[in-house]
């Protein structure tokens, strides 16, 4: 491959990151260059997988889709990767930082979830769920930018889970539309609330009360994340500064009583701003 073709690809997968998951694009303007283009091509992977649904109106050709990115991350695809700018990258940085092909296959398996319309069952299949695709995420952007270190999974197990419930909270006006849930049905069941009442997208106490507790849990993986991350290299440091985004968040989503069911976007500005003052704390920095 050229310099040129891969300058490309490169640049390509950076645009993506930034037009469709621009709080991990933003994440990655604190690292250094060879770094961040490597974070850059696990992130326009991880769009690729689940912007998915987004282009399907069937499950079939959603799980064709899924199994291109097998067969490519396991070099079974015949022809055609070498013209997909995302692969390409994505199967320098494996090679380049060893990366576990199984990890990022299982990442492909967890997004089948997402073409049906089946609930989310219990809190524990949600947890290994957001262990498995953001979770995964944490531990692989760990892997490109530390060496190998003791508790490196455990740490980004709780990151993700911190992470995703989050983002199951903000989904929930589209999912609800949808008629996807993935608010786990105990939990539905401990409130009293039934599906039909989240898809009706009208936001009760009940349902608020659920959200706090949901909120409560992600509040709790963020803490013991942090607590692991003061062990951990303070080159991994950095792919944390999503949880900063996490906590500005959760503390707005506890100060504030809007309604769940219409979107609430943070600005690019308030995320840019969030990220640059959180790298400038220990928690955070690289060095």
């Amino acid at each position: 491959m050229s310099q040129t073709s891969a300058d490309s690809d490169a640049a390509f997968c950076a645009g993506l990151v930034r037009e469709h998951d621009f709080d991990r694009y933003a994440s990655t303007l604190f690292v250094g260059p060879e770094i961040r283009r490597a974070l850059l091509s696990l992130y326009a992977f991880n769009v690729e997988v689940t912007r998915i649904r987004d282009l399907v109106t069937q499950p079939l050709p959603g799980e064709v889709r899924q199994q291109w990115w097998r067969d490519t991350l396991t070099g079974h695809e015949h022809g055609g990767v070498e013209g997909n700018p995302v692969a390409a990258e994505l199967l320098h940085t494996v090679q380049r930082y060893a990366l576990p092909i199984e990890r990022l296959t299982r990442l492909v398996d967890e997004h089948q979830f997402d073409l049906y319309n089946d609930p989310m069952p219990t809190m524990a299949a949600l947890d290994g769920h957001l262990g498995d695709t953001r979770g995964t995420l944490f531990a692989l952007a760990a892997q490109i930018t530390a060496p190998p270190f003791a508790g490196a999974d455990h740490l980004a197990h709780h990151a993700g889970i911190a992470l995703g419930i989050i983002q199951v909270i903000a989904s929930l006006p589209r999912d609800a539309a949808h008629r996807q849930l993935y608010v786990p049905l105990d939990l539905l069941s401990q409130h009293g609330v039934g599906q039909e009442e989240i898809f009706a997208g009208k936001p009760t106490p009940a349902i608020r009360a659920l959200l706090a507790d949901l909120r409560v849990q992600a509040r709790q993986h963020l803490d013991h994340t942090m607590e692991l991350a003061r062990e951990a290299p303070p080159a991994v440091r950095p792919v944390l500064l999503l949880l900063a985004l996490v906590r500005r968040d959760l503390t707005r989503a506890e100060r504030r009583n809007d309604d769940p069911f219409q979107p609430h976007p943070r600005s690019r500005l308030a995320t840019l701003w969030t990220l640059w003052r959180a790298a400038r704390t220990a928690s955070y920095r690289g060095r």
